[in-house]
């Protein structure tokens, strides 16, 4: 199985790979928001491989529209860079996509 690993400042925020010919996407995820989504949405499963309290895997059965895949990708972008140094951050996690 191959992996395509997206990473800020070396630390993963997504894998993406493909499962019986479906792509599959791991997220990262706050624990709480995890377990909600899990719950709420049988296309939202526990992290494939890794921590299952803070990872999701979005299933491929076409039901996740675009724009909410989009909100689940930057928060988990998001929840990585929170975790950086400051001076390690490349966007301010409090004040990404506000305009000013």
């Amino acid at each position: 199985m191959d992996w395509d690993v997206y990473k800020v400042r070396g630390t993963v925020f997504m894998l993406q790979t493909v499962v019986a010919g479906e792509p599959i996407v791991l997220l990262k995820a706050a624990p709480a928001g995890a377990l909600s989504l899990r719950t709420a949405r049988a296309d939202i499963t526990l992290g494939c491989h890794m921590n299952k309290q803070h990872w999701i895997t979005l299933q491929p059965d076409g039901g996740l529209d675009a724009a909410f895949v989009d909100e689940l990708v930057t928060e988990s972008y998001l929840l990585v860079v929170e975790n950086m140094s400051q001076t390690q951050q490349p966007v301010d996690p409090a004040t990404f996509g506000q305009r000013s």
